[in-house]
């Protein structure tokens, strides 16, 4: 807008001058900023809003727990000693080794013990321990790859990029940032270890797995957050009764952690809930137990 000088307000004694070139951008200066909080304080309580809304959905949905009850004879990797469990202080006198009035007992047992996280420093040096797991990593789309039929005609089964391309045709592609677990059904198999190990007279573990073209395909191309299995380990038992976990050491080695001896995959979609894993935080620690759960859609 310009004004020409002939309409500007001369000086007088007790009258201001106002020049509109001057004024009228500061004007417009300071409508900017005040719509500039105006719209701020509007995002923030439509956040609040969005947060409220979104508890109020969830706490209606149903919960599925993906995590296995841990005692001390739970399937575990054969060269990992049993958990020892001791009563400190009991409710009575008598009970407890250190006391009574109250219930408070010891645990004894490898990290990777039940259901549990392998953080990347598991497999991989100078990477990141459970710690320093970013939270924004235990919240996540949960996808889930359902090879179970496969599986039940042939134990030995990998996933396949066949078996991830067709889930990509009933859903789209895999969502960058989810998890995605494998589905096995082998959970079905818990407590039992004999079973859960599958060992036959040949000498090998016969248990399903992952295949390296899935985990590279997930973690590179895709860029998935996290992976898990029912199993005991990421690579199937063909290889680990080798000494042989390739697997594992892959996907540790991109700085992103797993969760192995998941259940209940066969309650969860193949998309649109979320898991939510959550693990204590020992400082430096390989690995730990997690309670695990999804949020079905």
């Amino acid at each position: 807008m310009t004004i020409e000088p002939s309409r500007l307000v001369k000086p007088g004694r007790g009258r201001a001058v106002v020049n509109l070139r001057v004024v009228i951008p500061t004007v417009i200066a300071v409508l900017a900023v005040l719509a500039a909080v105006l719209l701020a304080a509007a995002l923030v309580g439509e956040r609040e809003q969005t947060l409220d809304q979104a508890w109020q959905t969830l706490k209606t949905r149903e919960y599925v727990d993906l995590t296995h009850t841990f005692n001390q004879e739970i399937p575990h990797w054969p060269g990992f000693p049993a958990e020892n469990r001791t009563t400190l202080f009991d409710y009575r006198p008598g009970n407890g080794t250190l006391g009574s009035g109250f219930f408070t007992q010891s645990y004894t047992h490898v990290g990777q013990w039940g259901t549990h996280v392998d953080a990347p420093s598991h497999f991989v040096e100078g990477l990141r321990s459970v710690d320093q797991i970013d939270l924004h990593e235990m919240v996540l789309p949960l996808v889930v790859l359902d090879v179970h039929e496969q599986v039940a005609r042939d134990p030995d089964y990998t996933v396949t990029l066949e078996d991830v391309r067709a889930w990509e045709g009933r859903h789209g592609p895999v969502p960058a940032g989810s998890f995605v677990a494998l589905r096995t059904d082998w959970s079905k198999r818990w407590p039992d270890a004999a079973r859960m190990e599958n060992w036959r007279a040949d000498g090998i573990d016969h248990y399903p797995g992952w295949s390296r073209e899935v985990l590279a395909y997930l973690y590179e191309e895709r860029g998935i957050a996290a992976s898990g299995h029912e199993t005991s380990d990421t690579d199937p038992g063909t290889s680990t009764s080798r000494d042989d976990y390739a697997l594992e050491t892959y996907v540790l080695s991109t700085d992103h952690y797993q969760v192995e001896f998941l259940t209940n995959l066969d309650q969860v979609p193949e998309t649109g809930a979320l898991v939510v894993v959550g693990v204590p935080k020992p400082e430096g620690g390989s690995g730990f137990p997690a309670r695990v759960f999804a949020i079905l859609p």
